[in-house]
């Protein structure tokens, strides 16, 4: 056990508060890199520390908070982790010798670790591998300085703590680390995850010390502390943000008062608390009154509460891929799948696509997969249509559903709300961006791509939401992606379809197809992993409607279809000639794959029924486009 850790095991420790708080006030724009003052202006840095000392903070945290490589980068400054985050440990450890050349008291140093700045997998682009080793570069670097702890804080998903800690452990052994994550307005971690359930994996997974920080005020801090404390008998932290920000006067002020911080202290320590400071919006004042505050306690107040950590959520299992809808038990028997692809209506009125799928469904069609917005436009909601086809036409439907224009909290309302009202099919993807619209300035979010999409999903299919907690049952989806057998940069687009199937994917629908041997090589390229494969097919129209897949699509469209097409005298001929090189294209695939999706171009439903006419037991009835 090291020093530090007898000293808080023993009493309740206070903290310091905010650095950029103070070094804003001081006249520090919000847009300079703040770590970076480490080696441009020390002296500041070194003030700001032993003012929080003298007024009574125990605990220096680094003022490396955001001096790891993904957020230096940002201001050109990616190869100064190393130097930034020691000079950030050196002007710590000067200020407590200051503070013990005086006889003033004595003080530790924390080395200071927060967020990444990047969403990381599966929700993301960064790889857990490259988020471990950049906090493991940074946390090398503090160690090596002689830090006396380190505290991970900030954290917005457990599984960005995870590689923090993992790094910490790792590089410090010896060193206590204190992880800390942020909450929201309801105290539930920004991932979703319960502060019970973060508290016993936090615990798991070798914490010192677990808790909360920053986040929306100590009344949401305090209510997951509590949450916390019932899950694990670690040592607690508390260190909330003085409440929300407020625009006074142009100015963004932090309203809640010393007294109120003081309050909270007490309250905190209280709840079992042994390390209690403050971030954002808190100074040297709120910090001094906390002090008071703690010093009027007495000292054994420290709570310690038995108790293992409870279990994570239970997960509730899908049921089999064969009983969870018609098209997954279609693709478990090995059937070949017949799907029609159809746009939704720009407008309220969907009878044209009602009539059309009804058409379909009467033929044999065995479902419809209804796009989600294609080129960013603005249409009726896929969602919308497909509980609409299938309440007025009986045919089951495939939702084609993108990340868009969703954050977190709507892609998983969207998807119990799908599931609950009988959608039970879905195609995954990332979705086009708005530039490509009509609406060209309109915002996008992606939260997730389509991999992260999957995840999201897989997780609702074992009865968990985003969070790990348990919604009760499983979602039962098909899980649904796409793939592009022509795509410029195949190397990257097999390995994004090989995270699509760890991630859970189910089946694959690929993009039109036009060239056998490019879909041969693809197939190739991925029987490793065994999921269905559905071809694309789409029925060409003109030949500028060839020379748009071609050029805008980026589908490979060989020279003697172009010719085919151009060859064309009338648009009904080049419409039949689309047709026939469909019903060729059918045909030739047929053998590779596990079904077909044919395209109703330009909400022509009976083009589509022709290309199927040898597939579907019907036959084709005509019907006017």
């Amino acid at each position: 056990m090291t020093r530090f850790a007898e000293i808080y095991l023993s009493h309740p420790m206070l903290a310091d508060g905010a650095m950029g708080t103070v070094l804003n006030a001081r006249g520090v724009y919000i847009n300079r890199c703040y770590d970076e003052l480490n080696l441009s202006d020390p002296g500041m840095i070194l003030s700001v520390h032993e003012e929080y000392l003298q007024a009574g903070a125990e605990i220096l945290e680094t003022n490396t908070f955001g001096a790891n490589r993904f957020r230096l980068s940002r201001y050109g400054l990616g190869g100064k982790v190393r130097e930034i985050n020691a000079a950030g440990a050196r002007l710590a450890q000067l200020a407590v010798e200051h503070l013990r050349e005086k006889q003033a008291g004595e003080a530790w140093v924390a080395g200071s670790v927060g967020p990444l700045g990047t969403r990381l997998e599966p929700l993301g682009k960064t790889g857990l591998d490259e988020a471990r080793e950049a906090f493991a570069e940074q946390i090398e670097v503090l160690a090596e300085s002689g830090v006396d702890l380190l505290i991970v804080e900030t954290m917005p998903a457990l599984n960005e703590a995870h590689e923090a800690l993992t790094a910490a452990r790792a590089a410090a052994p010896e060193l206590p680390v204190v992880v800390m994550v942020t909450v929201d307005d309801e105290s539930d971690c920004l991932d979703g995850s319960s502060p019970a359930h973060a508290a016993a994996l936090l615990a798991e997974w070798g914490a010192t010390v677990v808790g909360v920080n920053c986040s929306t005020g100590p009344a949401t801090v305090l209510t997951a502390i509590e949450a916390m404390r019932g899950a694990t008998t670690l040592p607690l932290a508390a260190m909330p943000n003085a409440g929300m920000p407020r625009a006074v006067e142009g100015r963004n002020i932090y309203l809640i008062s010393p007294e109120y911080m003081a309050g909270f202290a007490r309250k905190a320590i209280a709840a079992g608390v042994q390390i209690v400071g403050g971030c954002c919006g808190t100074t040297p004042n709120h910090i001094r009154a906390m002090r008071s505050a703690i010093r009027a306690l007495d000292e054994q107040a420290h709570v310690q509460v038995s108790g293992a950590a409870p279990p994570p959520s239970a997960e509730t299992p899908p049921s089999p891929l064969a009983h969870r809808s018609h098209v997954g038990s279609l693709l478990a028997e090995g059937k070949f799948l017949t799907l029609v692809e159809i746009v939704p209506p720009k407008g309220i009125d969907c009878s044209q696509e009602i009539e059309g799928t009804r058409m379909l469904a009467r033929l044999g069609a065995h479902a419809i997969n209804v796009y989600d917005a294609p080129q960013a436009s603005a249409r009726m909601s896929g969602q919308t249509l497909c509980i609409q086809i299938q309440q007025h036409t009986g045919i089951e439907t495939i939702l084609h559903y993108t990340c868009r224009d969703r954050n977190l909290l709507s892609i998983q309302s969207d998807l119990l709300g799908a599931s609950s009202i009988g959608l039970h099919n879905l195609l995954c993807v990332t979705g086009d961006p708005p530039k490509l619209g009509n609406y060209p300035d309109a915002t996008s979010i992606f939260d997730v791509d389509s991999i992260g999409l999957v995840n999201i999903v897989h997780r609702l299919n074992h009865g968990l939401d985003i969070g790990a907690n348990s919604i009760g049952v499983s979602t039962n989806f098909t899980i649904g992606v796409a793939a592009h057998p022509g795509a410029p940069d195949m190397e990257n687009e097999l390995r994004r379809f090989a995270y699509k199937v760890e991630a859970g994917a189910e089946y694959v629908i690929t993009r039109p197809v036009f060239d056998l041997r490019l879909l041969e090589v693809f197939l190739e390229r991925i029987k490793g992993h065994h999921i269905p494969v559905i071809a694309g097919i789409w029925p060409l129209t003109s030949l500028r409607n060839a020379e748009y897949m071609k050029n805008d699509q980026r589908v490979s469209m060989p020279e003697e279809i172009m010719l085919r097409m151009a060859q064309a005298e009338t648009p009904e001929a080049a419409r039949q000639e689309g047709v026939k090189i469909a019903q060729e294209m059918l045909a030739a695939v047929r053998p590779y794959v596990e079904g077909v999706q044919v395209s109703a171009p330009f909400g022509r439903y009976s083009t589509a029924a022709e290309v199927l006419a040898g597939e579907l037991p019907a036959g084709v009835v005509e019907m006017q486009a």
